[in-house]
């Protein structure tokens, strides 16, 4: 199906879709969702440096992982959580927590982190690859960047192939890894260690919200790209 049959949403009416902006889906995680859904384990990592460490949630849903993180780590972490939806856990916040109600495709940080993470958020996400992207210049020179993200939600302008022909799973794969990024497709994850500046070179055109469920079971959103 060529794009232009399709009704592709901006990044604004994406935001007000049902599929997106849904306080209950994927939301009441806790910190061992994290090692089963990333492999990382949050808590271990953090408090194997020798200084305040900074982590960061994207789509962090109700953020009960970070209130676990924060009471066990104390002062020794500074966590920000970032979330559309702002249906957060609490109160009490505890010090060294600060929650964010705002798009992960527009919010920016004020400081580099040493873990960010998001766990299923991309599902839900108009301009994943942008965020990808965005995510790895935000880390500190050994900080890491774990995400889950299937390379099938991502289309190019002629659909499921892209313009050469090869299925653009593939082709996108092969762009991440050569931009510095690890793709793993047996677990559907990407990840980055230590900062760098992603240029991937794929222009976002918008997003289809009627795709229907993912390989998660649930209903997710499909971006389109035009490839340069």
């Amino acid at each position: 199906m060529d794009h232009r049959d399709l009704r592709l949403l901006d990044d604004d009416a994406l935001e007000r879709s049902s599929i997106v902006a849904n306080s209950d889906m994927n939301r009441e995680r806790r910190l061992p969702a994290y090692r089963r859904e990333l492999g990382v384990d949050v808590l271990a990592l953090l408090r194997g440096a020798d200084r305040v460490v900074r982590w960061l949630d994207l789509c962090c849903g109700t953020a009960n992982a970070l209130f676990e993180a924060a009471h066990a780590l104390g002062d020794r972490a500074e966590i920000v959580g970032v979330d559309l939806v702002g249906y957060f856990a609490g109160p009490p916040r505890p010090p060294g927590l600060r929650l964010v109600t705002a798009s992960v495709t527009s919010w920016a940080p004020d400081a580099a982190f040493d873990l960010i993470t998001c766990v299923h958020g991309l599902h839900y996400v108009g301009d994943k690859l942008g965020v990808i992207a965005r995510a790895a210049s935000w880390l500190t020179d050994d900080g890491l960047f774990a995400a889950n993200f299937d390379v099938r939600s991502v289309r190019s302008v002629r659909g499921v192939r892209g313009a050469d022909g090869a299925p653009a799973g593939r082709r996108l794969t092969a762009a991440l890894r050569a931009n510095g990024l690890d793709y793993d497709a047996r677990n559907r994850r990407v990840s980055r260690r230590g900062r760098k500046e992603i240029d991937l070179r794929w222009s976002y055109l918008g997003a289809d919200d009627r795709a229907g469920p993912n390989y998660t079971g649930q209903a997710a959103v499909v971006s389109y790209y035009a490839v340069g």
